[in-house]
């Protein structure tokens, strides 16, 4: 996604002109927010000489800023790496840095070869990496060509390449242990520059590619969430969703992460309700638990005698109906109990919106009736014409 804020026009950003907050995917992505940017430290405290870096797809790492250089969030910097030097942009400075390190469990006393930042990047480092970025495209088509004529069950996701353009790392994901050494020979003497290959999971995979989901939005992972944490069907249950693997499965093909979302706030509702083991004791009968509506505070209870027979009530009867068999008190008959919802009868005529402050044009059922007899209004305006047509035709022959 190109940047239209940065001065480079959307390629590899020389300097934000909104600091690295336009928050698009070429520029800043998985951004941190700068809680502490309208605060000023004590004149007598040193500003913290760590900063957090960030790469391609969202990739960041810690470095220390030995020379003390004056950096500024998304500019772009040359850091140390394995081999040669690394290109990328200043994502957090200041305090900041040291609330992420901690986040993060990043402890500079044990980093005792820690990586550093050289300098601000030349123009002529900003080339270099501009032609080394550009040929990624190229580089994993043609790798997946060598991998697939090797017969590995593997599949080159994404290839970043170092800022210097000395090293490429190929981003793959398999199912099963791959042995790709013959795959690094080959890649090694066709591109001519140091190869490393690291296996990611099918959820970082969606996260580097990117995409859009289902509700419409880019995905979470790639834009703002930055860290996955385990999704599991019980989240599904809680929110009485069903269990339909090809709605629940995001683009990588796991449990979509957005089922996590609102699930605390479903888990404490839902201790509010009885327990779906407990049952209604009657006079000569007991009620079985169903189904239940969270939103709505409704319960469906079913009797031995008749079991297709669903009873909904509300939260508040079945909870009287409990304290009542707990003091040895039974109902006659759970139908007397049966809720049952007023309905708004529409006037003759006019069209009542569906949902509060809406308006007939947004009502979300309007589409739900068919038109009927479209088809036949439509040959029956076309027979219309036609013969309109042929007696205008008659009229001006005579």
């Amino acid at each position: 996604m190109a940047c239209n804020n940065c001065s480079s026009g959307g390629g590899i950003p020389k300097g934000c002109k909104s600091n690295g907050s336009c928050g698009t995917g070429g520029c800043n992505k998985l951004p941190v927010f700068d809680w502490l940017s309208n605060m000023e430290l004590p004149s007598t405290e040193k500003l913290f000489d760590w900063v957090e870096v960030r790469f391609k797809n969202g990739r960041k790492e810690f470095y220390h800023n030995v020379n003390e250089l004056s950096l500024q969030v998304g500019e772009a910097v040359a850091v140390e790496a394995s081999s040669g030097h690394d290109l990328g942009n200043v994502s957090i400075v200041g305090e900041l840095v040291k609330l992420q390190m901690s986040k993060k469990r990043f402890n500079t006393e044990k980093q005792e070869n820690y990586k550093k930042v050289y300098r601000k990047a030349s123009e002529k480092d900003l080339e270099k990496w501009s032609e080394s970025r550009a040929l990624e495209q190229d580089t994993m088509m043609r790798s997946r060509e060598t991998a697939l004529r090797l017969g590995l069950e593997m599949k080159i996701s994404d290839v970043e390449y170092q800022g210097d353009g000395s090293k490429a790392t190929f981003y793959y994901t398999a199912d099963n242990r791959v042995d790709f050494r013959q795959l690094i020979r080959e890649l090694a003497q066709l591109f001519n520059i140091r190869i490393e290959m690291k296996q990611i999971g099918a959820r970082q995979e969606a996260q580097r590619l990117g995409g859009i989901g289902s509700c419409g939005r880019e995905l979470c992972c790639s834009t703002w969430l930055s860290d996955f944490r385990s999704v599991n069907t019980s989240a599904a249950r809680y929110q009485q969703l069903s269990l339909n693997p090809q709605k629940l499965a995001g683009q990588c093909g796991k449990l979509k992460c957005c089922l996590n979302y609102e699930l605390d706030s479903y888990m404490e509702a839902v201790k509010r309700f009885p327990s779906p083991n407990k049952k209604l004791k009657l006079k000569g009968s007991t009620a079985f638990f169903q189904k239940m509506d969270i939103f709505k505070e409704m319960l469906w209870y079913a009797t031995d005698g008749n079991p297709s027979d669903w009873v909904p009530l509300k939260l508040e009867q079945v909870n009287e109906i409990l304290k009542a068999n707990a003091n040895g008190e039974f109902p006659e008959d759970l139908g007397e109990l049966r809720f049952e919802e007023i309905k708004v009868e529409k006037p003759n005529g006019l069209q009542v919106a569906d949902f509060v402050g809406g308006s007939v044009e947004d009502s979300i059922t309007r589409f739900d009736k068919p038109r009927k007899n479209r088809g036949r209004n439509r040959n029956r305006n076309r027979t219309r014409d036609k013969k309109n047509s042929n007696q205008n035709q008659t009229n001006k022959k005579q």
